[in-house]
């Protein structure tokens, strides 16, 4: 598919074309992979982000600082952006990821998306990508939430507990239910009379879904 609308989703005009082919070329498709790419644009990413929030929060403290670099920079953020640019309508990848859907899989899109950091950085230079990652992360800059809300549902929960001095909770995996693929999990967690159940795609995200549902419960005691 033709790059061109991807490039006016980034702002970005590539001189060199074929560094943008190869970021967005996974390692399962013929020619070079975008992984060196990637290896370059997640040290950029990581310190524009790094710098953006140092500038931005004075006084924070270096954990503070480190959980909001790490609610930007996850997997699951950058999977958002990438979708936000149809990145995955312009992938190349091998038959058998075209086949498994690799084209929307989150951790081949936030791949790639570091990997069009690194080609533009080495199309141009720092600044011009450094003003593109902030322009990208525009709105997530505007909305970060507190920092006491970084700490994922698991930690909080465990916490607010530890804190009243009550029962620790435990997470038990009720059912596992799809194809190796694309499994599900429904995972309960209880901590005494407290129960809530969650499914995820993983047994870490329902454990941290229903962790969250936990917290919910316990803000409405």
């Amino acid at each position: 598919m033709p790059k061109t609308k991807l490039c006016q989703a980034l702002g970005y005009a590539f001189r060199n074309p074929p560094l943008l082919d190869e970021a967005l070329t996974h390692r399962s498709a013929a020619g070079p992979s975008n992984e060196r790419l990637e290896f370059l644009g997640d040290s950029i990413l990581n310190f524009v982000i790094a710098e953006e929030l140092f500038r931005v929060y004075p006084i924070a403290s270096e954990g503070e600082l480190s959980r909001l670099r790490a609610s930007l920079v996850n997997g699951e953020t950058l999977a958002k952006l990438a979708r936000s640019l149809a990145l995955g309508d312009y992938l190349s990848l091998g038959s058998g990821e075209l086949k498994n859907g690799g084209f929307s899989r989150a951790s081949i899109l936030a791949d790639a998306l570091e990997a069009v950091f690194g080609a533009v950085y080495l199309d141009s230079d720092f600044e011009t990508c450094r003003q593109l990652i902030l322009g990208l992360y525009r709105e997530y800059l505007v909305k970060l939430p507190a920092v006491a809300e970084l700490k994922d549902p698991k930690t909080r929960l465990q916490e607010y507990l530890q804190a009243r001095q009550r029962a620790l909770p435990v997470y038990s995996v009720l059912e596992v239910t799809g194809k190796a693929h694309a499994q599900n999990f429904t995972v309960e967690c209880s901590a005494e009379t407290l129960r809530t159940v969650a499914v995820g795609s993983s047994r870490r995200k329902a454990e941290q879904e229903a962790a969250h549902k936990a917290l919910q419960l316990l803000a409405n005691e």
